[in-house]
């Protein structure tokens, strides 16, 4: 459940801290006053400063930058030589803080009750603000420190022109007027908070009249009724509400509400998301108390102490679906992370983790003790949580794999309202879901051009989704960490609570039990309403020990009594095999499957049941694997029972014996429950298409895919990284990972062993129909008169497989040739070739960045001459959703320098808006063409997600506070290609007159590699060079078969 992410020793203790929401960046100041931004996900530190004194190197460059644009040495002190004095805050701020801030404040408002019908989490991303610039901001007490981590220029605000007061605090306002965004407000020493113009650098505005102590926290977010608020705590024990509403008329502002929230003064306010109700407000003091508010009525709803004796320094909201219970994370100056259970419970406060026990020992002196400072978790993330100590940078990751209690139910035929089952608390519910708007997002849009000059049907706004949720009279018997599945027919429920163990099956039409017990895993058939439990009986308790008898020796003896007797229960566990029959009851057909001794560590269903058995050697976390193709597998009916035989994905041979994944995975069939194919390594998660013809495989850094059907045959790995769970969709895989939303587009191609079971197919007709005349007419009917015959010979293309697929630079060619007339041994199955020598022959057709590429061949005699028989296939990014906002150049970096005057920029923006309404290409009819091959990455929504699959042309997704998302699938460029994937080619063709003509070529390749040569030749923009670059590669790779077999040979 827990590990360690990253860590970076420090010499000093931090004492601020802040992540960004999309990249993979943190802030921190130390006790000296000094920052660094350090990426945590590739261990670099990627800009430091000492922000406090005078930064010398910074002082430098704005002087040597002054002199090349031709500047004369200013009077007056520069800003820059100004010391800062104590930190009290670092943030960063671009389009994507901007846009995740205002997303935080405007779903949790939606929750509530009474919030507004025009009230959503669903909203347009607001405009480009800070222009492409990434930006640091210090608060520092003297001064502001504004950095752009982009061209490294920096802008400082000292005190004097925000009224020569202290710094103290500052905070984003996410909702302001056109001209003055953006604006960030700062709590001053003296209880006034002002508010600055980012694009003026000019004070614009006050709150005052309110607190009578220096403010020390402040925050923005919504109430139900869609007004902004701005909330501030300060050293006076008073928590103040503002209008963040106002126009650029209003200079000072007044409080809305002032309350007494704690003894001897605030020390932070967070803002906590309730499913279901009004949004609260999480504060703690200086009197070591914590306080949750209404914000509706702003009644104080409860008070706790969460450790006593220690003041809380630091709070965050907290939703992760593998602690249902625990809302409210927070630390005090010791070695934990404290979690606080849902208030409407107990509220109890229990360690979360002892940090002391992930960073590496020789980090932490013998006499020294590790103490938390700061802590902060991540906004879209919340499996991170960093943590700055007195050692260093401390992220913790929690489980990212767990996924929210809930599963969507099949959709009755005809019907556009979905449904799905989730569980919050002890209650099971129902959510009901569909698109709010009537007309059918799958048909886009036709002809309407935004003001932006951007294709309305192509821009791929968020679509706005109505849902309602539904209580279900029947309870559950636990409110611990759940997991939910569907039968493959939809008319069961099974839900797994692995830490009670326990077990039950639902029967959806009225709800009621119709299978219970004790299990920790569950597994369905993809073909049958079967599954498969691993019974488990209740874990050990730890014997309490005896006053007098609290040694060191007593505890190590009683933890290791309990740890066997875990292991020894754990060994006794048996997978077994039930069925629900039609009238509900459930029957035993397996007590126990495998005859292996290892204890039983997973289950994963599917057309066939695994198995993981747990290893004794430890494997190393980020290890890589390679899968082993099936030759055979009793899913047809020509299959023979062949086993498992080791594949070489071309890396293997480069990856250390440590770092090769352990062969403990076991497939089972349903039907037999023997052993199908030899061991395999363990998959983190398994995904089986409906009709029995694909399925992946999930490891840590990439996904197998493989053909079921007429046997299982290894197809490709994907390079997808983290990913947490995907659908099927006829020939489409839709993945989801911590940060985006990945698309794959999968073809079997046709494989010799496709030759071979048609040609079966054949003869046995023959058979039949020569029985049938034998049995009509005797044996005269097989006399046949001979006559001229002239020798023809059958080409059937072999067609190798196809994935398009979604990874950075994972472009490559695998080339799969049939030779005739020979035979060739299994050690000269593979030629790898450079492609140094044909790379300008490649890039102008295919614009290849690979570095390699594959060409597999097998020989076949056949009766009349030697032919090569080539088939192409490539791997091609599509990625539907992330983090991220859609990239943006700061102007300054891509056009020439605009003059203004009185900071009037309009003209640079109205050229930029003209350049992009000339973009844009109209058809014939009227008809508004998509000039980008693929649309900008949607919004990913934030948290682990459940992925529903493609209802209604949208991509269904569920996220951990069981609401519905839906995402855009109209681009023409996604839309022909799953169309396409789906069988539907001609329509594939018809859509393709909405897509850029220069964009042809490349959907006509994808279409030649799914199988529709025919149908891609008749694409209207294809160009006249395709057809012949087409043809000429392959003649050319086949020479360079040729060639390879000649030395071969020889």
């Amino acid at each position: 459940m827990l590990r360690l992410r990253a860590f970076r020793g420090t010499n000093d203790k931090i004492v601020k801290i802040a992540v960004h929401p999309t990249h993979p960046w943190l802030v921190t100041a130390d006790a000296s006053d000094h920052v660094s931004v350090w990426n945590w996900e590739h261990r670099q530190v990627i800009y430091e400063l000492k922000a406090g004194g005078i930064d010398q190197r910074r002082l430098v460059g704005v002087k040597l930058e002054k002199l090349a644009e031709g500047e004369s040495e200013p009077k007056g002190k520069p800003t820059e030589a100004i010391r800062g004095g104590s930190v009290k805050q670092v943030s960063f701020f671009d389009d994507d803080v901007r846009f995740w801030q205002l997303w935080r404040n405007r779903s949790a408002a939606a929750e509530a009750p009474t919030a507004v019908n025009h009230l959503t989490s669903t909203f347009a991303s607001p405009a480009p603000s800070t222009k492409g610039r990434h930006f640091l901001v210090i608060c520092c007490e003297n001064k502001a420190i504004f950095l752009d981590l982009v061209t490294m220029r920096s802008r400082d605000v000292p005190k004097q022109e925000l009224d020569n007061k202290s710094l103290l605090c500052m905070e984003f306002l996410s909702r302001s007027s056109a001209g003055d965004s953006p604006l960030v407000a700062f709590g001053g020493s003296d209880g006034i908070i002002r508010v600055l113009s980012m694009m003026t650098w000019k004070l614009v505005r006050r709150y005052t009249g309110g607190h009578k102590g220096s403010i020390s926290c402040l925050m923005t977010f919504m109430a139900s009724s869609g007004e902004a608020l701005l909330v501030s705590g300060a050293s006076d024990g008073l928590l103040i509400l503002w209008s963040a509403d106002h126009g650029q008329d209003s200079r000072e502002l007044v409080p809305k509400l002032s309350l007494k929230a704690h003894d001897g003064g605030v020390v932070a306010v967070e803002l906590s998301r309730v499913i279901g109700g009004a949004p609260q407000l999480i504060t703690i003091g200086a009197d070591k108390t914590l306080a949750i508010w209404d914000t509706m009525s702003f009644k104080e709803l409860r008070r706790i102490k969460p450790v006593p004796r220690l003041a809380c320094h630091s709070v965050a909201s907290w939703c992760h679906p593998r602690a249902p219970n625990l809302d409210i994370l927070t630390c005090v100056k010791d070695s934990y992370i404290w979690a606080i259970e849902h208030p409407t419970y107990s509220a109890l406060t229990r360690p979360l983790c002892d940090l002391s026990s992930l960073v590496p020992p020789q980090v932490v002196a013998p006499n020294k003790k590790l103490r938390v400072y700061c802590m902060v978790a991540h906004p879209l993330q919340p499996h991170l949580v960093a943590t700055g100590t007195n050692v260093g940078i401390i992220v913790s990751e929690f489980d990212a794999r767990s996924l929210p209690p809930v599963v969507p139910l099949p959709t009755p035929p005809g019907s556009r309202e979905h449904s799905a089952v989730y569980i919050v608390e002890r209650e099971l519910k129902l959510l009901n879901f569909q698109l709010s708007n009537t007309t059918n997002p799958s048909l886009g849009n036709n002809g309407s051009l935004s003001e932006t000059g951007k294709l309305k049907g192509d821009s791929l706004e968020s679509l706005h989704v109505k849902q309602i949720k539904k209580h279900i009279s029947t309870p559950v018997p636990h409110d611990s960490y759940s997991v939910l599945s569907i039968s493959s027919s939809g008319k069961y429920l099974a839900i797994v609570w692995p830490d009670i163990p326990y077990f039950s099956i639902y029967k959806v039409s009225d709800w009621s039990i119709v299978d219970s017990g004790s299990a920790r895993l569950l597994a369905w058939d993809t073909c049958s309403d079967r599954f498969a439990i691993l019974e488990s009986a209740l874990p050990p308790r730890m014997p309490i020990l005896p006053k007098g008898s609290s040694s060191r020796k007593a505890k190590e003896a009683a933890a290791a009594a309990a740890q066997a007797a875990a292991a020894a229960t754990a060994a006794s566990a048996n997978v077994q095999v039930r069925i629900l029959l039609d009238d509900g009851t459930s029957n035993i057909l397996m007590r126990s499957i495998g005859s292996r001794s290892e204890p039983v560590v997973g289950l994963h269903g599917g057309a066939l049941l695994g198995v993981a058995y747990r290893t004794p050697r430890r494997i190393s976390p980020g290890a890589a694997t390679a899968i082993s193709t099936i030759q055979s597998m009793p899913l047809s009916g020509f299959g023979s029972s062949g086993s498992f035989a080791t594949f070489d994905d071309g890396f293997s041979s480069q990856r250390s014996p440590a770092e090769a994944m352990p062969q403990n995975f076991q497939l089972f069939s349903w039907e037999t429950f023997q052993p199908v194919g030899g061991l395999l390594p363990q998959p983190e998660w398994t995904a089986w298409d409906q009709t029995v013809e694909y399925c992946a495989f999930a490891y840590q850094h990439y996904i197998v895919i493989s053909s079921l059907r007429p046997q299982y045959r290894y197809l490709g790995d994907v390079a997808i990284a983290y990913a947490t769970g995907a659908v099927w969709q006829r020939r489409q895989l839709f993945v989801a990972t911590p940060t985006t939303i990945e698309c794959v587009f999968v073809d079997a191609g046709i494989a010799p062993i496709d030759i071979e079971t048609r040609k079966m197919k054949e003869e046995m007709k023959l058979k039949e129909v020569q029985a049938r005349a034998v049995a009509e007419h005797g044996e005269l009917a097989l006399i046949s008169v001979e006559g001229p015959q002239t020798a023809t010979q059958e080409r059937i293309t072999l067609r190798p497989p196809m994935l398009q697929v979604n990874g950075p630079n994972d472009l490559s060619f695998q080339c799969e040739a049939t030779l005739h007339n020979g035979l060739l041994s299994p050690s000269k199955d593979k030629l790898l070739f450079s492609t140094t020598m044909m790379e300008q022959l490649l890039v102008r057709t295919f614009s290849s960045t690979s570095s390699w590429f594959a060409i597999n061949y097998r020989f076949f005699p056949v009766l009349a001459g030697f032919t090569i028989l080539v088939g192409l296939s490539y791997l091609l990014v599509v990625r539907l959703a992330s983090f991220q906002h859609a990239p943006s150049v700061p102007p300054f970096l891509s056009l020439p320098k605009q003059y203004k005057v009185d900071g009037d920029d309009t003209t640079m923006l109205k050229e930029t808006e003209e350049r992009k309404v000339n973009e844009i290409a109209v058809g014939g009819g009227g008809v508004s063409v998509a000039v980008t091959r693929f649309p900008t990455e949607q919004k990913r929504p934030v948290g682990p997600l459940i992925v529903v699959g493609v209802r209604d042309g949208v991509l269904w997704l569920i996220d951990r506070y069981m609401t519905a998302h839906a995402l855009s699938l109209s681009h023409p460029g996604i839309r022909c290609r799953c169309l396409a994937a789906y069988g539907d080619a001609v329509s594939a063709v018809k859509w393709a007159s909405r897509l850029g003509r220069e964009h042809h070529d490349d959907l006509a390749q994808f279409m030649l590699g799914m199988g529709y040569a025919t149908e891609a030749l008749h694409l209207p923009g294809i160009s006249k060079r395709f057809p012949l670059s087409f043809l000429f590669m392959i003649s050319f790779i086949s020479m360079v078969v040729m060639a390879g077999v000649l030395q071969f040979q020889l």
